[in-house]
């Protein structure tokens, strides 16, 4: 962290910080949901795997009361559930103490030809904003979608992709898409269906794509170590450390 080796006292899977910096949500090495101080003290398992389970890419969804009430204040970790080969979102409350996690409601796409959207194969999610916005990828269809808490648990699909990440304002979202057999970076407004290639020169496989706080900046693993570049793909991606685990920024 910040060049430093931090202890967390045991395995430390797909770190998540909430978005205010005070606190880490990971996956601990029996698979169990926990949150902790960012030193890695004051551990608490938020919820326990049951086993025959695999948890991965818990992510904060914290917003304040919006839309008179609409949607209400909250802080839940929400996260992907594997059981005998069905992949599930599931939600829990951050405060919560071996709670338990239920599956997440992602309701009908939005617009006038609506149907219901995949329950199952979804991955990946990530959170964003003050609006209880998420992304994540499906298995299946291949596709990255838009859920949204302000409209109903609405959502839609953005076009071929994984690996979603959302940007703090719920705005900007950079994902993963094959191109001519490599993993490019994308990225496009939330509210918009065009993706903007950030990598058009790759030469290598780019994964688990991650905001810097501000917006401006993506970071992204490779195969050399973790590489950073503006978020508007302005400049071609810099190396900037040789480790090759999963980038996260803290708030």
């Amino acid at each position: 962290m910040d060049g430093k080796l931090v202890d967390f006292g045991t395995e430390v899977h797909d770190l998540a910080w909430s978005p205010d910096g005070k606190h880490a949500a990971f996956i601990d090495g029996s698979g169990s949901l926990v949150v902790s101080a960012p030193d890695g003290t004051a551990r608490t398992t938020v919820a326990k795997n049951p086993g025959g389970q695999v948890w991965t890419h818990p992510t904060w969804q914290v917003n304040p009361v919006q839309g008179q009430g609409m949607v209400p204040a909250r802080s839940n970790l929400l996260f992907a559930a594997e059981t005998n080969g069905v992949l599930r979102l599931m939600g829990v409350k951050s405060s919560a103490v071996e709670g338990a996690p239920q599956p997440i409601s992602l309701g009908n796409e939005s617009g006038p030809d609506s149907k219901p959207l995949p329950q199952t194969g979804n991955l990946w999610p990530d959170g964003g904003g003050d609006l209880g916005i998420a992304v994540y990828a499906n298995r299946v269809t291949g596709e990255v979608f838009v859920r949204d808490d302000f409209i109903r648990q609405t959502g839609y699909a953005l076009g071929k992709g994984s690996e979603p990440a959302l940007s703090s304002d719920g705005d900007d979202i950079v994902f993963v898409r094959s191109v001519d057999g490599h993993a490019h970076l994308f990225a496009t407004k939330r509210t918009d269906g065009g993706a903007h290639d950030l990598t058009p020169k790759a030469t290598t496989d780019y994964a688990a794509p991650v905001f810097s706080p501000d917006g401006k900046t993506v970071a992204a693993r490779t195969a050399q170590g973790i590489v950073t570049l503006p978020a508007d793909g302005s400049a071609a991606p810099t190396l900037v450390s040789e480790y090759t685990g999963t980038p996260a920024y803290r708030g």
